[in-house]
């Protein structure tokens, strides 16, 4: 009787055992699938912002979104190729459906219609690496999704901005600001490499002497229309400038 227990147990065991790699193959599996699609949008609705939007602050958002997601997409099929798993190579029906929904309006309309869908994409995106940060079984998809989780809050944070500055008369001039704006303090998860980058696209050259203040401020010098400048980077991608 003891023996047919005991040997049950080692059964069941031995069945739970063989079922938690699979299950964590499945999740990591389906990570990919959503995070792949979702990036493929992010990338390919900012390509259309770049040549439809109206808005100089939308045109610069989907500038960022195209160099942000464009580098994290490289980098997940990188990661998901060493981990044998399939990067999806289209996009899914929602995500088409939503950007089919993009091609077919124009002017303000348009761009309402890509800030909301930016808005919609990011709250999915960042509920999505910020579940599999904390409870992801693959360790390099784990890490990746770490990696990426600040870029994409940076990023919600913006569309939020953005969209509630639509929405008391609309958004107008570029996103980088202006002399009489200043950084807005708080962890910075940008490195230098990432903040000169971030600097240089917001249309500085020469940028040098970066290093992160107790604000969490990258702060550094830079050049533009023949000047030199201060300039500061704060850690929601905000740049800002002022004369020395």
């Amino acid at each position: 009787m003891r023996t047919n227990l005991l040997l049950a147990s080692l059964a069941g065991a031995t069945a739970i055992a063989f079922s938690f790699p699979a299950l964590s193959a499945d999740a990591a599996q389906d990570f990919v699938n959503k995070a792949a699609v979702g990036g493929m949008f992010e990338v390919e609705s900012s390509n259309l912002a770049g040549s439809t939007a109206m808005d100089n602050t939308v045109k610069d958002f989907a500038t960022m979104m195209v160099t942000d997601h464009t580098a994290a997409n490289t980098k997940l099929k990188t990661v998901a190729g060493e981990q044998k798993l399939t990067v999806p190579t289209a996009l899914d029906a929602k995500h088409q459906a939503m950007l089919d929904k993009l091609n077919g309006a124009k002017g303000e309309a348009f761009d309402q219609a890509y800030v909301q869908a930016q808005r919609d994409a990011h709250d999915e995106a960042v509920s999505l690496f910020e579940d599999y940060s904390q409870n992801g079984a693959n360790a390099s998809l784990k890490a990746f999704a770490t990696e990426t989780l600040p870029t994409l809050k940076m990023h919600q944070e913006k569309i939020e901005t953005i969209a509630s500055n639509m929405g008391t008369g609309g958004a107008t001039g570029s996103s980088e600001s202006t002399e009489s704006a200043a950084p807005v303090p708080g962890a910075n998860s940008f490195t230098e490499a990432q903040a000169k980058d971030r600097i240089q696209n917001a249309g500085y050259a020469d940028v040098s002497g970066l290093a992160k203040d107790d604000n969490g401020v990258w702060r550094g010098q830079a050049t533009k229309d023949g000047k030199t400048l201060s300039v500061a980077l704060d850690y929601q991608g905000n740049v800002t400038s002022q004369a020395n």
